[in-house]
């Protein structure tokens, strides 16, 4: 059986949060990570839709692998724009994972009907941000690394 190459570049992993103390808690995280990721933060949600979409001074960027989307945000709360990215055929196939502080389980519900891959209450300190980051890699990344190199064969 063929092995699908490694890729050759890092995977793209665009960060909604409007918590400065919650991204700074993301990227220490991700730096433990053996998969090579880019994280790229926006601010908020409206951001967020022109960074997807290529817009303003995010023309030219490449399309996220995955995207880790807090639901409290400002302009444009995380569930709307999961909605927004579901339900368009050019974002459609991008893993969003909820990362947020919400355990409703109204919050919950709701994101998995507008068909959210994953939500992960937001753990309170670095440790419990680890073991999440490392979740995520063994689980999402090394999937998303295998349809990469798969794409490219």
């Amino acid at each position: 059986m063929l092995q699908p190459e490694k890729i050759h570049r890092s995977l793209d992993i665009l960060l909604v949060e409007d918590n400065h103390g919650d991204a700074v808690l993301t990227y220490e995280a991700f730096k433990s990570c053996k998969t090579p990721v880019d994280l790229i933060r926006v601010k908020d949600g409206e951001e967020a839709m022109l960074y997807l979409r290529k817009e303003g001074p995010y023309a030219g960027v490449r399309i996220p692998d995955l995207i880790l989307l807090d639901l409290n945000l400002p302009k444009k709360n995380g569930l709307e724009v999961l909605k927004e990215v579901k339900n368009d055929p050019q974002l459609m196939e991008i893993p969003v994972m909820i990362l947020t502080s919400s355990q409703s389980d109204r919050d919950t519900e709701n994101t998995y009907e507008a068909k959210a891959n994953f939500y992960i209450v937001k753990p309170s300190n670095l440790d419990g941000f680890y073991e999440v980051m490392k979740y995520v890699e063994d689980i999402w990344l090394s999937s998303l690394q295998y349809r990469i190199s798969s794409e490219k064969a």
